[in-house]
């Protein structure tokens, strides 16, 4: 069969083939091509190939390493014969791909499919120029056959100490033509030797069946009951982390991201290891529910207002959808090797995360309510993907996606729930919003200055205790605490103390302890009692006794206080640092206005900033049928386009071997009857310097003393002035 170019390959496939090319590599048509030849390069570029080979299957790429072992062109026969029987139903796939072509007795491979593959596939060397012949391995003396035995799997180099005195092994095989000196110091195993010492197989063990996936099956209850809990807590630890950050919000690294101290302060306080609070940190940073401010501040965003007045299946999906497709890797936070990457920070996005992740979910879906066994898993993940970019984080990007899964309700105890089955198929209505427990208005005040919400608390209640009390235990039932710091934060947010009394009266279902009442009481009278303003600062209070109390504390001494007036300190540090200091030290300060007004009230601190959630580094996602037809017919036009000018421009070489000669009055007689007939004309036109060069044109109209056109050369609309052109002629 006539070699043909890849070129030529795609231009002779149908409309149902090209279409299946597009839908297994869309990187093809993103942006469409112009025509086939433009298609021909990118499909055979180093990018677009490595992205078609990360597809395949074990047993497909072993298949396709089989290919790029023989000399081209070859044959099916061939390749079964190298590989296995069922290689036959492997080869249409590579076909659907692109990656050989030809058919149906003989294949090619496209440019530079063998350097993506590497140098040396399956292990092999490269092909012999001597002639060989292997009887003679039957009288290699035993060094050389442990040598050969060394290389026949791969790798095929190896080293020697000096090629002119190699030793009687290597001497032998090398004048067998056994052995090919690369270098002084090296040689290489042939291919032909290798397969024949490994039998006429490319591969020690090929790969056809996929590993069976080990484990056992789980109850459906117990999978979605545990699911349905991940839920809840995700989004509570969601909403806790940014209300956290609105109350005392992170200073971003100098490269931007959380630094060490802040994320550990912020899983502290939600209660869960550091990998969590970083997993937690990138969900809403992608929902774009918090941004690094104009100030390097890490804040909430007004979108978080926003995201609270939803229901909890829509919030839940939002977070789940990003997590789904987004290239960053939370997992990379606080790993070993990579200290110098943060939660938030640039550093986090891996090419490869996105697909690994739907592969593991993909096999998670395929085998429901499977709580599988890691080994196994991780032996099919690899049967599926074996060659992906970045394989050496293949293993634990497979694991933090399973992490990842359970804490978002995906999986529950492991195993794919209902709502994960759901979710991964798009369906409309998961379920969720159903299955949650509903938010409750009541809580139960405890003798021990605790309360206990018995479920999900509603947006207005919860946003009000959390400001007067700290989450002390999480679970079913959430515990909060009050304390004299909890209840100051309170009246720093503008409650006083009877309101709120009357708001614990209202939303108990128990009666208040007398020992909190007594706290709300103490706190409040003590509180604003010391004010502090800006001088740099001032402290201000009506009793002079306190003044001197603080004046002889110790713990401030570090402020420089300086007695201006019986009732004044005035000190070099900003207002919050004096106030911090002061909280520290047992006192209960409250900022006041220049005009001596406390600045209490509700603090809902938002950032300025815009969401910016990150951008998404990875593969392109499935086109719509739609888009892929469109591809097609563009590709298909813009070849019959060029097609059509190569044959104009052979046409006008043969017919006008003389530029066109007309005269002024035949010129524009003859431009304007084929502007209306949109006919193609071939002009003579005069350039600056007096020569007359050739053009082909489609005339669109006249103006001003010129033609406008296009020029078949440049593709381009352009200006002819009419004096200028030598003569008109019809093509």
């Amino acid at each position: 069969m006539e070699t043909r170019s890849f070129a030529d390959y795609l231009r002779a496939l149908d409309d149902q083939a090209l279409l299946a090319l597009f839908a297994l590599r869309p990187d093809l048509v993103s942006p469409v091509p112009p025509e086939f030849s433009s298609l021909a390069i990118r499909a055979s570029s180093s990018p677009s190939l490595a992205r078609a080979i990360d597809s395949l299957n074990e047993w497909q790429f072993q298949v396709l390493e089989a290919c790029a072992a023989l000399k081209e062109p070859f044959t099916e026969k061939e390749i079964i014969a190298l590989t296995d029987a069922s290689a036959k139903f492997v080869i249409p796939h590579l076909l659907d791909l692109a990656l050989i072509y030809g058919g149906p007795k003989s294949y090619w491979l496209p440019n530079s499919l063998r350097e993506v593959l590497g140098n040396e596939p399956a292990g092999l060397g490269p092909s012999s120029l001597a002639k060989l012949s292997f009887a003679k391995l039957e009288e290699a003396p035993d060094s050389a056959m442990k040598i050969l035995e060394r290389l026949t799997w791969g790798p095929p180099r190896g080293s020697v100490g000096d090629i002119r005195n190699p030793g009687p092994g290597i001497a032998w095989l090398l004048k067998e033509n056994f052995l090919i000196p690369l270098d002084q110091r090296t040689v290489v195993l042939p291919r032909e030797v290798a397969i024949h010492l490994r039998g006429g197989k490319i591969h020690k063990n090929p790969q056809p069946n996929p590993p069976v996936l080990g484990g056992s099956k789980g109850k459906e209850a117990i999978v979605d009951r545990a699911a349905i809990a991940n839920v809840a807590t995700i989004l509570r630890w969601c909403e806790e982390i940014l209300n956290f950050w609105s109350e005392e919000a992170p200073s971003a690294l100098r490269a931007g991201g959380v630094g060490v101290r802040d994320l550990k302060a912020a899983a502290e306080h939600l209660g869960v290891d550091e990998n969590c609070a970083a997993f937690i940190s990138e969900l809403v940073f992608l929902a774009g529910l918090v941004v690094i401010d104009a100030d390097d501040k890490i804040l909430p965003t007004h979108s978080f207002d926003l995201w609270l007045t939803q229901n909890h299946e829509v919030r839940w999906r939002t977070i789940a959808s990003l997590w789904l497709i987004t290239s960053r890797v939370s997992g990379l936070v606080g790993r070993g090797d990579s200290k110098h990457i943060s939660a938030l920070g640039p550093e986090l996005d891996r090419v490869n995360a996105a697909s690994t992740r739907k592969q593991t979910l993909e096999i998670l879906r395929e085998n429901a309510y499977l709580l599988p066994d890691s080994e196994s898993f991780l032996a099919l993940v690899k049967w599926k993907a074996p060659s992906r970019r970045s394989s050496t984080l293949q293993t634990e990007l497979v694991q933090w996606t399973l992490r990842e899964a359970e804490w978002l309700g995906i999986t529950g105890q492991g195993a794919l729930s209902k709502y994960g089955q759901q979710f991964l198929n798009t369906d409309a209505n998961l379920g969720i919003a159903h299955d949650l427990p509903k938010p409750v208005d009541h809580i139960l005040l405890q003798s021990d200055n605790t309360a206990i919400a018995p479920g999900p608390l509603e947006i207005e209640v919860a946003r009000v205790l959390d400001s007067i009390a700290d989450i002390e235990s999480r679970g079913g039932a959430t515990v909060y605490r009050f304390s004299e710091a909890s209840i100051r934060r309170g009246l720093d947010h503008g409650k006083t103390g009877d309101e709120i009394r009357d708001f614990l009266k209202k939303t108990s279902k128990t009666q208040m302890p007398q020992p909190l009442d007594y706290l709300i009481g103490d706190v409040a009278k003590r509180h604003g009692r010391l004010r502090v303003g800006n001088t740099t600062a001032y402290i201000r209070c009506e009793d002079p006794s306190v003044i001197t109390q603080i004046l002889s504390d110790r713990k401030v001494e570090g402020l420089n206080l300086r007695r201006i007036a019986p009732e004044v300190l005035v000190c070099d540090h900003e207002a919050n640092e004096l106030i911090a200091t002061l909280r520290e030290a047992g006192y209960m300060p409250a900022a006041e206005s220049g005009s001596g007004i406390i600045l209490a009230g509700p603090k809902l601190n938002r950032a300025k900033s815009r969401p910016r959630p990150p951008r998404i580094i990875g593969e392109l996602e499935s086109l719509s049928d739609e888009t892929l037809s469109a591809a097609m017919r563009a590709i298909r036009a813009g070849e019959r386009s060029s097609h059509k000018q190569t044959s104009l421009r052979e046409i006008a070489s043969k017919a006008l071997g003389e530029l066109p000669r007309t005269t002024a009055n035949e010129t524009l007689e003859i431009l304007n009857k084929f502007i209306k007939e949109q006919r193609t004309l071939s002009i003579g036109y005069a350039d600056n310097n007096g020569s007359a060069t050739h053009r082909i044109i489609d005339p669109i109209r006249i103006s001003a003393g010129s033609l406008i056109a296009r020029d078949h050369g440049t593709g381009e609309e352009q200006s002819f002035r009419i004096p200028r052109i030598t003569g008109v002629a019809p093509l």
